[in-house]
């Protein structure tokens, strides 16, 4: 290759674990996978065919995040049940890069529509006579724009740098995917500046959505204490409980990648921490979302008797 690139396949180690729990975590991950396709294809369904939550701008960005729940999932979790049929874990230069750069491309956007729904939900409480002309469908819709549009951008000169560089020794990952640090640790010196505005990539897009959605839902909470809102205190607190159990879910998550002990565990506190955040939270999410939702309910029940 023109980069000097001697390496055209990388071997993911996945879980180092015998025949029988290959086995069976193949049988896990495939119930998992199809269970939260299914679950977020519903929430989708449901806001595209019900004529009230469709216009609704919290739903038009919910469905959203379950599309991208969907993209993200699919990254990797097809692959982990690819591997898991193959004791060797091949996987390609090119594909390992495309995984990589869907990867955090998906989770900046991920970041970015939990910024935007708690930045609706300030909105909605904090600003109620102005929140029909500020979030209007236009709006609305330029907002799920720059979500998508913002968090496919963000990788784009990460992952062009870090494909520059040279691979001309081991060409093994001990990782069940293919990320930043993995791939970073197998490049030859001199690496350059590369580590460090991946570093800055990350910190900024990462750092910056927490402050947001912190100061979104801590000023919520501040507003939702004040005696004007006692009647209405305890529905809008269960909306809001459901939001922060996401956010706290994948940024939790995340943060664990950050403060994994250093050790001969590190990688596996690192594979069970990414697992939980590509795999588990897009399964539960849906769950979170719709539990106890009032409104997801009712649009169920609407769709149940179209359909009779």
């Amino acid at each position: 290759m023109d980069n000097g690139t001697t390496v055209t396949e990388f071997i993911l180690l996945g879980f180092g674990v015998g025949q029988q729990e290959r086995f069976l975590l193949l049988i896990f991950f495939a119930i998992l996978y199809v269970v939260t396709l299914a679950e977020n294809l519903t929430i989708i369904i449901l806001v595209v065919l019900d004529t009230h939550l469709s216009r609704l701008p919290m739903y038009i960005l919910l469905s959203n995040f379950s599309l991208l729940e969907i993209c993200y999932v699919s990254t990797t979790v097809p692959r982990l049940i690819l591997d898991l049929t193959s004791p060797q874990g091949v996987i390609s230069f090119t594909d390992c890069f495309l995984q990589f750069y869907l990867l955090f491309s998906l989770g900046t956007s991920e970041d970015l529509f939990l910024s935007a729904m708690a930045l609706d939900r300030y909105l909605a409480i904090c600003q109620p006579l102005r929140y029909p002309q500020i979030m209007s469908p236009d709006f609305c819709f330029a907002l799920v724009i720059a979500c998508w549009g913002l968090g496919f951008m963000a990788y784009i000169i990460p992952v062009t740098m870090i494909s520059k560089l040279s691979f001309c020794g081991t060409n093994v990952i001990d990782h069940f995917l293919c990320d930043a640090g993995t791939i970073l640790s197998l490049a030859c010196p001199p690496l350059g500046v590369t580590p460090f505005v991946c570093q800055i990539f990350l910190n900024a897009f990462l750092l910056s959505n927490i402050l947001f959605v912190v100061l979104s839902y801590g000023t919520v909470i501040v507003t939702l204490m004040k005696p004007s809102f006692k009647g209405s205190r305890r529905k809008a607190f269960s909306t809001i409980s459901f939001h922060l159990i996401v956010v706290t879910l994948f940024y939790g998550s995340v943060a664990g990648i950050y403060i994994c002990p250093e050790g001969e565990n590190q990688a596996e506190v690192t594979k069970a921490v990414t697992l939980f955040y590509t795999s588990i939270t897009p399964f539960l999410n849906p769950m979170i979302y719709c539990l106890r939702n009032d409104q997801v309910k009712d649009a169920l029940g609407r769709l149940r008797r179209r359909k009779v």
